[in-house]
């Protein structure tokens, strides 16, 4: 062969990593910045559970969606059938489906995402005083590295029922003019014999993640718990609640300020709870961006309790799924029995869409390169995850991954693959697994991140883009 023949085989036959903004025009890098502008607006208004489902209702029902309890509850009333719906379940999860063409027992198109994110969380009896300080003790949630959470600035943002079983919705800590919360740090002229000799895994007590809430008395020397007594008298006043109260609240300590650019060119975003919330803003614009009738009803999932295992009854393992395609059933006017229920999500498919870590250059030895995701290498597809030998994972197929593939080629949208770490490296878990145990095809897919966990982890625009790109291209 000459070299001509040499260069054509190559590009006809080896699979080369694409960097996403060699195939961006002017345009497009415009829309990628802009979209990425909006997305950050998300990113800085959803920092819990709570106020994700509230953001993602807002921006539904601007575009028409409806709520699917309200109208069933009135459909005798009512002559029409919404096509664009909604459901929350229990204030922490929240669907949305756009009804097709097609009925519902052909199969939909699942995109499934989580809502919340590693955090500190109030303990229900938190308030203590030591060495004249107020504090907090807290319980952290999800997979952190302790450390990260030490001597950086803490809001305040949750919910609170008092006695009277009214709701109190509290964010102390954004407003620049707000106070914020911290955990001290051991200061390194004392940290030696303490810290230096023992296990990073020993070294940072979880019992120890208390927040400095305040250093005031209030009443006089005598007065007992006077420190703890002031912070109580600020909540009475501006909050109408009691130390009680905080047991039944659910308060959660994220990292202060807003999502912002990194980088001289602002290519990146750096903001806290980017896993998974840049999968939930990308699938949620892709479904309401989707302008013409799809030929299968396209559903967006967003769960709760991923981070710790998808327990509870608001996570992927609970009914909402079957419940809110139950609804769609009815609301289509099809049979709702359970072998309907089964044909309707054994015949679907869903891109459990969670992030993947993206190579970092100061630590490519915990990544096997050639199996790596890269930042600014577009949308990751993760075929499996979990631990060593694929345990706990959803392996998907290779004709589902196939599908795919197709699709986001046909779209020209930009992807790779990736998987979480080297073999018996580490590894993670994502919703798919729960997803397939329903029957349907899943596929993990996503944009990957650096410094995932983090307080403040880090996201490509033009991935956060192709990723909003394949979600659509997924749904049309």
């Amino acid at each position: 062969m000459n070299k001509a023949q040499i260069k054509a085989l190559q590009k006809k036959t080896v699979n080369e990593d694409q960097l996403a903004f060699d195939h961006l025009s002017k345009s497009e890098q415009k829309a990628c910045f802009g979209f990425c502008d909006q997305y950050k607006q998300f990113l800085d208004r959803a920092k819990t559970e709570r106020e994700a489902v509230r953001e993602i209702i807002e921006l539904a029902e601007k575009q028409g969606f409806t709520d699917i309890d309200k109208h069933l509850a009135s459909a005798s009333k009512r002559k029409s059938v919404p096509r664009k719906v909604y459901k929350t379940f229990k204030d922490k999860c929240v669907a949305l489906a756009v009804l097709g063409k097609d009925n519902l027992e052909s199969g939909t198109r699942i995109i499934a995402s989580h809502i919340d994110s590693p955090r500190l969380d109030l303990k229900q009896n938190p308030l203590y005083e030591d060495l004249d300080l107020g504090l907090l003790k807290t319980h952290y949630y999800g997979g952190i590295r302790k450390y990260q959470w030490l001597a950086i600035p803490l809001a305040l943002h949750g919910t609170i029922l008092n006695s009277k079983g009214e709701r109190i919705e509290i964010t102390i800590g954004e407003d620049p003019d707000d106070p914020v919360f911290t955990v001290s740090d051991l200061l390194p002229h004392l940290a030696g014999k303490l810290q230096n000799n023992k296990k990073l895994s020993e070294v940072f007590d979880a019992e120890k993640l208390n927040l400095i809430a305040g250093s005031l008395p209030l009443g006089e020397p005598s007065t007992k718990d006077r420190f703890m007594l002031n912070i109580l008298s600020i909540l009475n006043s501006k909050y109408n609640i009691v130390e009680e109260d905080l047991i039944s609240a659910e308060i959660e300590a994220v990292p202060a300020g807003s999502a912002r650019d990194i980088g001289f060119d602002r290519s990146m975003i750096g903001a806290y709870g980017q896993d998974d919330r840049v999968c939930a803003y990308t699938s949620l614009m892709a479904l309401l961006d989707t302008t013409t009738r799809p030929e299968k009803t396209g559903i967006c999932f967003f769960f709760d309790k991923e981070e710790i295992g998808s327990e509870g009854n608001t996570g992927a393992k609970s009914v909402f799924i079957e419940d809110f395609i139950s609804d769609l059933l009815v609301l289509n006017k099809e049979a709702a029995d359970n072998r309907t229920l089964r044909k309707v999500l054994i015949a679907s498919q869903c891109l459990s869409a969670d992030v993947n870590a993206a190579m970092d250059p100061d630590y490519k030895e915990v990544h096997e390169k050639l199996n790596a995701a890269k930042l600014g290498h577009g949308i990751c597809m993760t075929k499996f995850t979990g631990v060593g030998g694929k345990s706990g994972s959803s392996d998907a197929s290779a004709e589902f991954v196939g599908i795919v593939r197709e699709i986001f080629n046909q779209k020209k949208v930009i992807w790779q693959t990736g998987e979480l770490g080297k073999t018996d490296q580490g590894g993670g878990g994502t919703v798919a697994k729960f997803m397939a145990q329903l029957g349907m095809d899943v596929l993990d897919c996503g944009p990957a991140l650096l410094s995932m966990h983090a307080p403040f982890e880090i996201s490509s625009k033009p991935d956060v883009y192709m990723t909003y790109k394949g979600y659509k291209a997924f749904f049309s």
